[in-house]
């Protein structure tokens, strides 16, 4: 984790409150109730302390603004389908890091700093630079650990294994080796396990 500066320090609280006023709601491992995008920068940031606490402070930052202010520009916008949802995807991409640049700004982030988060945020060169796929990698840790049960719940088996297998292609052999050793449920294993084989 990077030393906590002051500039560090404020730029997560000013995430924090911009994805405080999240109105839709989900529930921790303790069964509080937080504002959706809150709890999931806190998952983010979690998350990457855990696995790659040395990271650039750059990454930390992206980390815990990934889905800034997400609700801002809801799916339903967009055409259902397939194009709808990239279309959906590339507009929320651009959109986050526009605000995360703004707040960056507002708590004195230098420009070099600021255009390195939004390039992050952007996915740039995924796959080429290391520290977009750090990344990627805990995004997919995240969405394993905590969301993909409920996902499961809601699509036809077919279209989860799909989706299983997808997410697995965006990951490194590290983020295998992570993502192998999460505490999934048994059910959650059963379907990673049958996306892989």
């Amino acid at each position: 984790m990077p030393s906590s500066t002051a500039r560090f320090t404020a730029a997560l609280a000013t995430f924090d409150a911009a994805n405080a006023e999240d109105p839709n709601q989900d529930t921790d491992a303790e069964g509080r109730s937080w504002p959706k995008e809150l709890l999931y920068g806190h998952r983010m940031s979690a998350c990457l302390a855990r696995v790659a606490p040395e990271a650039p402070e750059a990454v930390h930052l992206a980390a815990r603004c990934q889905h800034i202010r997400r609700w801002a520009i809801p799916r339903a916008d967009f055409p259902m389908d397939r194009a709808g949802y990239h279309q959906w995807r590339n507009t929320l991409k651009k959109y986050h890091a526009q605000v995360a640049g703004e707040l960056l700004a507002e708590v004195g982030y230098e420009a070099a700093t600021i255009e390195r988060v939004q390039a992050l945020l952007q996915k740039q060169q995924l796959s080429r630079d290391a520290d977009v796929q750090l990344l990627e990698d805990v995004i997919c840790l995240v969405f394993l650990e905590y969301y993909f049960l409920d996902f499961a719940r809601q699509h036809p088996e077919e279209k989860v294994i799909d989706i299983v297998q997808k997410t697995w292609r965006k990951m490194t052999a590290r983020g295998h080796e992570l993502a192998l050793q999460l505490p999934l449920p048994a059910d959650a294993q059963a379907l990673v396990a049958r996306a892989l084989a």
